[in-house]
């Protein structure tokens, strides 16, 4: 690449495009153009429309960068979009063809009984998901659910401020993935009870992905230094 790439921030469940904020300032103070889209949170299928819509809007090369469920939106937005140049992922998702979100992640600690892990808010078609805060065991609550490895005080903003997951993401079906034509970096939390190591390797190792690692929790955003550092290296590398 000539010039740097846009770089392209999506953010995963119960969160919004300011959880990116310390990594986004970094970026910005390297000169990058860098954007943080609004992911719906509506599952897969209408998720993944609206960031191809919006990826279709940037002139020139990006790398587009996801975290948690991001990265399986980021997955099916990406096919056929040929200016993008790498795909980033950051504790994240990596599906293939067929693959549901929960199916990816047997050892998750959203796996227990979802009466236990979700505040449920009927919607039409559906219901919005919360995550409970307090444990529930087997689901050991928020902080070491969601947040392990973040200080209490940013927990509680955390967990305060969630956005919804719309219950369609549990059954929508992952199509075709952009891994297969686009270079792929993974960087794995190596204390992450949401999408646990061994699943992020496997399938960062499908993908065939650059792994890394990162001793933090599901939230390696805490750790912006690593994850601007794994951010970067696709530029180099790709130019």
């Amino acid at each position: 690449m000539d010039a740097k790439p846009t770089i392209v921030l999506v953010h995963g469940d119960w969160a919004d495009g300011s959880s990116w904020n310390a990594v986004t300032k970094r970026l910005i103070n390297r000169g990058y153009n860098d954007v943080v889209p609004p992911n719906p949170l509506r599952g897969s299928t209408e998720d993944s429309a609206y960031l191809k819509s919006f990826l279709e809007t940037i002139e020139g090369p990006i790398v587009l960068a996801a975290h948690s469920y991001g990265g399986f939106v980021t997955t099916n937005a990406a096919v056929g979009l040929t200016n993008i140049k790498a795909l980033v992922y950051i504790d994240a998702f990596i599906p293939d063809k067929g693959d549901t979100l929960f199916g990816l992640v047997p050892g998750s600690c959203l796996a227990a009984d979802p009466s236990k892990v979700f505040k449920q808010v009927p919607v039409a078609g559906g219901a919005d998901l919360y995550l409970q805060i307090e444990p529930n065991l087997p689901y050991p609550g928020f902080a070491e659910c969601f947040a392990n490895g973040v200080n209490p005080e940013t927990t509680a903003v955390l967990a305060a401020t969630q956005r919804p997951a719309f219950s369609n993401q549990a059954t929508e079906v992952s199509g075709a993935p952009a891994w297969t034509t686009i270079r792929s970096w993974s960087l794995v939390g190596t204390q992450d009870h949401v999408v646990p190591p061994e699943s992020q390797e496997f399938m960062s190792k499908r993908a065939n992905a650059t792994i890394e690692t990162v001793n933090a929790g599901h939230l390696s955003l805490s750790r912006p230094a690593a994850v601007t550092k794994m951010i970067e290296e696709p530029v180099t590398a790709t130019s």
